[in-house]
Formats: structure tokens, C-alpha cells, sequence
């Protein structure tokens, strides 16, 4: 097909975006749907834009200035895009071109107002709608006037929100080209935006119509606030009419006024119900044809409604997706979030959420790159769901508190479904405590007090994995797939081990009647964050601890530090400058002993794509300075054996004051045995996961294997495309060596997407994410909210850390961060407090915490926002809430 620079509305469809852009694609696509009425128009394509801009030579050498600016330079982008809108705004429009505009005008009507609006190809996608990051232009009336105002559209690709977003999103300033689309005016009685589901809480049946009179510029700039309806099930449930004592309307010979709306109808609705009913409809329209939630510009002229724009909001959080074989109705279903769970919330790539939907032992369903599960059958009957709310409670309370929200709408009481229950999930944070267990079968018998029982589970895991190791190094192409199969049945043989189970929950059992009982009995608050210090076993506070045996091994070397400080490249242990130090030989086998066994973790580590230590070990190296900065010689031995003397202590005294007490002797002996019982089994707690992330690497190094084979076929760029593919996918791709040449793109952008997505706790089927709220009066005022998971109060300053490479340090400094898997366990020997955003009692960060003794609070919402780094800040571990000092 040859240059084509301008294209008929009428001749337009959702597939033209590189020819029209988002915004006229979109036009076009609203054209063809019935009822719905688009002003007429043409679209200036953007071969008319690569022209222009090939004709002015000077902007190669600025878009490379602007490309290579630090991406924190913002006078630069300033400057620079100022530059680059001035020479496009200069650039006169070749005389064939401005003849087919003219020719164009004179078929539409040549003496018509127009509206004039950008339309990019970067915007309006389902993953980033570039929302005003371009120029509108309204009411340009002749052919000189509407030419320019297409030059300053071309411009605006280069106005300095739209180069911040771009830059923001991961896209090439080159590749985004502008077309214009211009349209007959509209001039409304009344004019605004229709969300087809609600903006703020994402639910789908809801839609928000925003209105006001005159153009819907006013409502866009602030000049007045909306009237706002609220629209659900066919029917106006609420409404604010607002003082609209200012509007904005066209001028005769163009251009647009501000005017002062008469005092009698300032407070009277710009839309009737009925109208209002009407809009949505149309919007419901628009969304089955474009197949998601729209954000819809309208206006109102003539007594019918014309659609000026339509885009996607991309602000919503995605419903899972479910076959229709997996229940009789996807209605009024309710899922909870695994990721809240296992203390990781960041977006997920498709391997790694397909990987883990295979090996876990319930059934996930993926919405924005997290996983979640369906809870509906249990909220089905008042003792399931009191079962389910007590154990949900006792891990999370704001989970429970958005949950309460939707059980007392009363709108997700559906039957049971008639599906099998899945088993329970050794593998999550705490078994009792989290979404699967929701679907557990009833609780084993408990196991005696005996520490063999940890000692053989450990054992078995590890034969599991080495087996894994040596049958897995033999296998490759299809028969590696077939292997797997049967691996991630062996996977879920050892995590749904019975005794494993009964393990897990004498542990945590343990620890809450400790708790219970010696607040009842002492008054004590926590009492078993104490009890627990330095238990026996546990592999995530051996990990940090065996990090400071590390740091023992640097310090006596200065030549070694220094080296470690300018360390980049991650084959550092293989360096010959490294050997050739003084004490290098003792700090490559020191850091390489810790990578061979802990070398399997990561920050968000269930995510199998992720970079493991062993595959990045310099994300170790400014936690291993730190420790030789902070630490003297032995401070491991010293550190466990502190926590050991402090829960001996703790228990005499305990025991103590519980035999002065009336009945003391059967309540001390059943609280003895019940230490006894925390003890040997609490550090076992972290195993089960551990053993899930020494599989994965082994995983994750067979189908690196198959990644580098298909790179040599020529089937992948490179082997990490395939963290963009879900498990089957890639087993597809192995098997028939044929890949569909954009889906690895795609996908990328949709992780980028996702990742700029706030994962809710509780999500329903309508798409209404609910995050939940405390309901306590015993916080002081301006302090921050959490979940009290390890006893006593400290102050220091914070330190806002949000990726464990960044570390850095001082003794007596409070960490504060998202969330924190076993991954962050050596961070935890060198501060001194800890506030996360995510969290509960049995997550790892509580337990770690617990375990080094350090005050706790979890689940601070916002906390990384509201806390900066560097501020002095009081947690108040015991009771739950932080408090700012300076």
C-alpha cells in the first residue's frame, strides 16, 4: 500500500493504530458500533508526521541528547523538548500534503468548526492510555488555522509529560509517531466522562458519569467540579450535583470563552437520570466491543449523546481469568491474594506464576501477575467462614477486615462449589493462616515433642532434591518436559508430607497458646516472641547469621574490602585481581561456601525467574560491608548464643510466676511442655520453603538449558525470553521450535503494566479491589497503623530500603520496606527495628524478627511512602504502630 496521508473516520478501525494512532483507531472502531454516534472526521496519518519530521534534519542530533539524558536530569528534558516542539512547530507542511488536508476539509465541510486532537501511537493501549500526555485543540475554524494547529499536535509528541512518560513506561521516543484526527465540532448543552467501572474501587458493575455544562474542558481543568452519578444494575444508587458556576463554550469564528452559567441553573443537573441511564448504556456498548473497561469522553447536543473519545482504563486491576469447566458460574466469586501471603506482591513474569501454579497444592488463578484463590465456597456457611476469618485474622487483619467488608454486603453467598478441596500447602507463609487453608481438610492428630521428627524431614527434603539434581542433568528438549511432569509430582509428594504438616502446626499452635495462655494467666503481651529466640533449626536466621561468619572472613583484609567496594561484574570470585590479594583465596571460599548453600534465594524468590545469589552474587556484597563495618569477630556465635541465654531466662521466670499462682504447678508443667514444643518445632517452620526454592533453581538451570539451545536455532533473541512464556507455552515452543514473533513484546509490556499495578488483598469477580482498614482507637494520633508480630519499642532512623543491593547500614537503623521474604534474613542481624507494608504473624519477616529479637510492626500500609529515609522513627513492636519523631 503507498503513503496514504489522510484517511476518511468512516474508513477507520481499531487495527489502524500505526497509521492513525490509539486515539483514532479508537475513533473509528466507536464509529462501527451501533448506537453510537462519533462526529464525523479524518484522520492526518502518521506518514504525514514521518515526512515532516524527516524533512527537518536537526532533530536526529536532539532526540539523541534527549535518548541519552540521565533519567533524572529534568531541566535537560525541559530544555530539550522545548527545542524539538519549536523545530516541528517550524516546519512547514509540504504543499501535496497541506493540499490533501484542504481537499479533505472541503469534502467535510470546509467552513466548520473542527476539533483538533493528537492521536499517537504509543497511547490508548490496554496497558498504558497515555492519557493526556498530548494536545487537544477545539473549535479551529479554515484551512490555515487547522493546518497549524496539526503541526502543534505533530509537537506535542514532545511536550515534556509525554517525554517523562514515555521514559517512565520503557518507550522509544523513535517509535512513538503522531497522527491527528480532525473532527467536526461538537457544541454541547452538556459535556464530561463516563467510567464504565468505578475508577477507585475497580468494581465492573459500577459506572461513574461525571458531568457538567458546555464543553468538557471545564470538568478536565479544574475549572468546576462535576455533577457525579453512580450507576449500577440499570439504575442511578447516587448522585452529587455540584455549583457549576462556570463553563466553557465556543466562539462563533473560533476558539473557546470561559462564561459565568446563570445563577438559576448553577445547581440544577447537568444530565437527568434518565440521560444519565441512557450514557451508560451506550458506555456498556463501548466496553463489549473493545472487550474492557472504558474511561469515555461524551457530550450532549441536540438531545443525543456524540462520543468525541474512548480509552482504556488502565488504572483497574485485572480480573482473574477462569475456564467456564472450572465451576457452574464465575459470578460472585471472591479471591484473596497468595502473593500478601508469601510476602511478595511485585508482578510476576509468566513463567514464574505459571511455574507456581503448577507446584503449589491449591488451585491459583493469575489477574496483573499475581496469583490469587477462590475462598467463595467457604463463605458459603457461617462456620466455614468463621473458620476462615479466625485463621485469616490471626495472619493478617486487614485481609479479614476487607473480607468482612464483602460478607456484609451480602452479595458473594454462593453455593459451595462442588469441586474437590485441594489439599494444604506446606509451602505457604503459615499453613493455618493463609487463603489455601481455607480448603484444608481437617487438622492431623498432633505429634509428639521430638526433635528426630525435624532432623528426618530435613533429610528427606534433602535426598528429594538431590535426586531431582542427578535424574534432571540427564534429561533435554521434549523429555525434559515429560520429567518435569513427573518431578512437580514428586514436588508436591514432599510438600503435602502429613508429618511435615503436623510439624508446621505444632510450631505455630505452640506459639499461639504461649501467647494466649500467658496473657490469661501473667498478663504478659507476646510472651513467645521471647521463647523463641535462637530456636534450633531454623535455616532462614542460620542464613543472616552465616553471612556475619562471611563478613568474619573479609574483615582482617583491607585489600579484600576495598576490592569488594567496586566490585560490577558478577564473576568476581573468578577474578585473578581477587586471587591475588592477600586473604582473597580465604574470601572467595568463604563467600563461595555460603552461595553453594544459600545461594539458591532472592528477593522475591517463588518467582522462578528471578536472579538467584548464585547466578548475582554482588547483590550480596554491600550486606557482607556492612556486617564488617558493624560486627566484630564471632558476632554470629555471640548473637545466637544471647538469644538462647534470653529465652532460658525468659522461661524461669515464666515458669516461676506461674507456680506462685493458684493451680501453679499444672499450669507451669503444661506451659513447659508447650516451650518445649515451640522450640523443637518453630525453626522448621522456615524449611518447607526452602525446600521449594532449592527445586526451583533446579528447575530454572534445566530450562535455561533449553532457552540457550533455542537462541542457537534461531527460535529466541535470548534466553531470558522465555521468563515471558508461561510453562506450557515454553514446552510448546521446545517441542515444535516455532515461536509467534510478537508475543515476547507483548508480553513485556504487559509486565511493565503490571508492575506499575498496587495488588489488592481481597479481589472480587466485579473487579472491586478491597484492601481493608484497621479498626482501632488505641493509636496515637498521626502514628502509623500495623500489625504488632515481635515484641518491644525501639528508636532509631529509618532506613527506606527497597531492593537488598542498596543496603547500607549503621548500626541502631530501623528497616523499613515493602515486604520481606527469607531473602532480606541477612539484613536483619544488622538493624535494629523493622516496618513493612506487607505481612502477618507467621510471615518470615515476623518469625526472623522474633527469632533475632528485634520490634516489629507489619502491614503499615503505605509505609515506604509515609516514612523517609532517614527520619527518626519510634516502633512500637508490642502494640502496633510506628510513630514519627522527626
Amino acid at each position: 500500500m503507498g503513503t496514504q496521508y489522510v484517511i476518511d473516520l468512516a474508513d477507520v478501525d481499531e487495527r489502524q493504530t500505526a497509521t492513525v494512532g490509539g486515539k483514532g483507531a479508537h475513533l473509528g472502531g466507536l464509529a462501527r458500533i451501533g448506537g453510537v454516534r462519533v462526529p464525523a472526521g479524518f484522520c492526518v496519518t502518521t506518514d504525514a508526521y514521518r515526512r515532516v519530521v524527516a524533512e527537518a534534519p536537526s532533530l536526529d542530533g536532539l532526540l539523541d541528547r534527549l535518548t541519552g539524558l540521565d533519567p533524572d536530569d529534568q531541566e535537560g528534558v525541559r530544555t530539550l523538548s522545548a527545542e524539538i516542539r519549536r523545530v516541528i512547530e517550524g516546519t512547514e507542511v509540504p504543499d501535496d500534503l497541506a493540499e490533501t488536508v484542504t481537499r479533505a476539509l472541503a469534502r467535510t465541510g470546509e467552513g466548520a468548526a473542527y476539533a483538533v486532537r493528537s492521536s499517537a501511537t504509543a497511547e490508548d493501549r490496554p496497558t498504558a492510555s497515555f492519557a493526556g500526555q498530548q494536545d487537544t485543540y477545539l473549535n479551529i475554524v479554515g484551512a490555515a488555522e487547522i493546518l497549524r494547529h496539526i503541526r502543534r499536535c505533530w509537537a506535542s509528541v514532545f511536550t515534556e509529560r509525554a517525554v517523562v512518560y514515555r521514559r517512565r513506561n520503557g518507550v522509544d521516543h523513535r517509535t512513538v509517531h503522531m497522527a491527528v484526527v480532525v473532527q467536526h465540532m461538537v457544541f454541547p448543552d452538556a459535556a464530561g466522562i463516563l467510567f464504565t467501572a468505578d475508577p477507585v474501587t475497580g468494581d465492573r458493575r459500577t459506572a461513574t458519569v461525571d458531568a457538567g455544562f458546555g464543553l468538557g474542558e471545564a470538568l478536565v481543568s479544574g475549572l468546576v467540579n462535576p455533577d457525579v452519578f453512580t450507576v449500577r444494575d440499570g439504575g442511578v444508587v447516587d448522585r452529587t450535583i455540584a455549583a457549576k458556576e462556570r463553563a466553557i463554550h465556543a466562539l462563533p469564528d473560533g476558539g473557546t470563552e470561559e462564561v459565568t452559567v446563570d445563577a438559576r441553573r448553577q445547581k440544577e443537573p447537568a444530565l437527568t437520570d434518565e440521560q444519565v441511564v441512557e450514557l451508560v448504556g451506550i458506555g456498556r456498548r463501548i466496553e463489549a466491543h473493545f472487550g474492557r473497561p472504558q474511561d469515555i469522553e461524551w457530550c450532549l447536543a441536540d438531545g443525543g449523546f456524540r462520543i468525541v473519545q474512548s480509552r482504556p482504563i488502565t488504572t483497574l486491576f485485572p480480573v482473574p481469568e477462569r475456564d467456564l469447566a472450572d465451576d457452574d458460574t464465575q459470578e460472585n466469586r471472591v479471591y484473596l491474594s497468595v502473593g500478601h501471603q508469601q510476602m511478595m506482591t511485585d508482578a510476576m513474569k509468566p513463567l514464574g506464576y505459571s511455574m507456581w501454579q503448577r507446584t503449589a497444592m491449591a488451585d491459583m488463578y493469575e489477574a496483573g501477575g499475581r496469583l490469587f484463590v477462590d475462598v467463595t465456597p467457604r463463605l458459603a456457611s457461617p462456620d466455614a467462614r468463621a473458620a476462615l476469618l479466625d485463621v485469616i485474622g490471626k495472619s493478617d487483619p486487614l485481609t479479614r477486615d476487607a473480607l468482612e467488608t464483602v460478607i456484609d454486603r451480602g452479595d458473594h453467598d454462593v453455593p459451595p462449589s462442588a469441586e474437590e478441596r485441594p489439599a494444604e500447602d506446606p509451602s505457604a507463609e503459615a499453613p493455618a493462616a493463609r487463603p489455601q487453608a481455607a480448603t484444608a481438610p481437617t487438622p492431623p492428630p498432633p505429634i509428639e515433642t521430638d526433635p528426630a521428627i525435624v532432623t528426618e524431614l530435613i533429610a528427606r527434603s534433602e535426598a528429594s532434591v538431590a535426586a531431582l539434581e542427578r535424574d534432571i542433568s540427564t534429561k533435554s528438549g521434549p523429555e525434559l518436559f515429560d520429567y518435569l511432569g513427573e518431578a512437580f509430582a514428586e514436588h508436591k509428594r514432599v510438600l503435602g508430607d502429613p508429618l511435615s504438616f503436623q510439624a508446621l502446626m505444632a510450631g505455630m499452635d505452640a506459639t499461639w497458646w504461649l501467647n494466649d495462655k500467658l496473657r490469661e494467666w501473667l498478663g504478659e503481651t507476646n510472651a513467645a516472641d521471647t521463647l523463641t529466640l535462637s530456636a534450633p533449626d531454623n535455616i532462614t536466621s542460620e542464613m543472616g547469621l552465616a553471612l556475619l561468619d562471611v563478613a568474619d572472613a573479609v574483615r582482617p583484609y583491607p585489600e579484600v574490602v576495598a576490592y569488594l567496594r567496586g566490585v560490577e561484574d558478577e564473576d568476581f570470585l573468578e577474578s585473578d585481581q581477587l586471587a591475588a590479594l592477600e586473604g582473597g583465596a580465604e574470601a572467595r571460599d568463604a563467600i563461595g561456601a555460603y552461595l553453594d548453600r544459600y545461594g539458591v534465594r532472592c528477593v522475591g524468590e517463588i518467582d522462578i525467574t528471578r536472579p538467584r545469589w548464585r547466578e548475582r552474587p554482588t547483590a550480596l556484597v554491600p550486606v557482607i560491608l556492612d556486617n564488617v563495618r558493624n560486627f566484630g569477630p564471632g558476632a554470629a556465635a555471640l548473637r545466637f548464643e544471647e538469644g538462647r541465654r534470653k529465652a532460658a531466662e525468659k522461661e524461669r521466670d515464666v515458669l516461676a510466676r506461674l507456680r506462685a499462682l493458684p493451680d501453679g504447678d499444672s499450669k507451669a508443667d503444661e506451659t513447659k511442655r508447650m516451650i518445649d514444643r515451640v522450640r523443637t518445632f518453630i525453626g522448621y517452620r522456615e524449611y518447607p520453603k526452602y525446600g521449594i526454592i532449592q527445586r526451583y533453581f533446579v528447575y530454572k538451570r534445566a530450562l535455561l538449558g533449553e532457552a540457550e539451545r533455542l537462541v542457537r536455532a534461531g527460535v529466541l533473541a535470548e534466553k531470558e525470553d522465555i521468563f515471558y512464556l508461561t510453562f506450557q507455552e515454553l514446552h510448546d515452543v521446545v517441542r515444535t521450535h516455532r515461536l509467534d514473533a510478537g508475543l515476547v513484546e507483548r508480553r513485556k509490556d504487559e509486565f511493565r503494566w503490571h508492575e506499575e499495578l498496587t495488588p489488592p488483598r481481597v479481589l472480587t469477580s466485579d473487579g472491586e479491589a478491597l484492601t481493608g482498614a484497621y479498626r482501632r482507637d488505641d493509636v496515637p494520633e498521626g502514628a502509623l497503623t500495623g500489625l504488632a508480630v515481635s515484641a518491644g519499642t525501639v528508636e532509631g532512623r529509618a532506613r527506606v530500603i527497597l531492593d537488598i543491593a542498596d543496603a547500607d547500614l549503621e548500626a541502631g537503623d530501623i528497616l523499613v520496606t515493602t515486604f520481606t521474604d527469607p531473602s532480606w534474613s541477612p539484613l536483619f542481624v544488622a538493624v535494629a527495628g523493622l516496618v513493612t507494608e506487607v505481612g502477618g504473624l507467621m510471615t518470615h519477616g515476623a518469625v526472623i524478627a522474633r527469632e533475632y529479637g528485634l520490634p516489629a510492626v507489619v502491614g503499615v500500609e503505605k509505609a515506604t511512602r509515609l516514612i523517609r529515609d532517614g527520619q527518626r522513627i519510634r516502633v512500637h513492636g508490642t502494640s502496633g504502630y510506628v510513630e514519627i519523631l522527626s
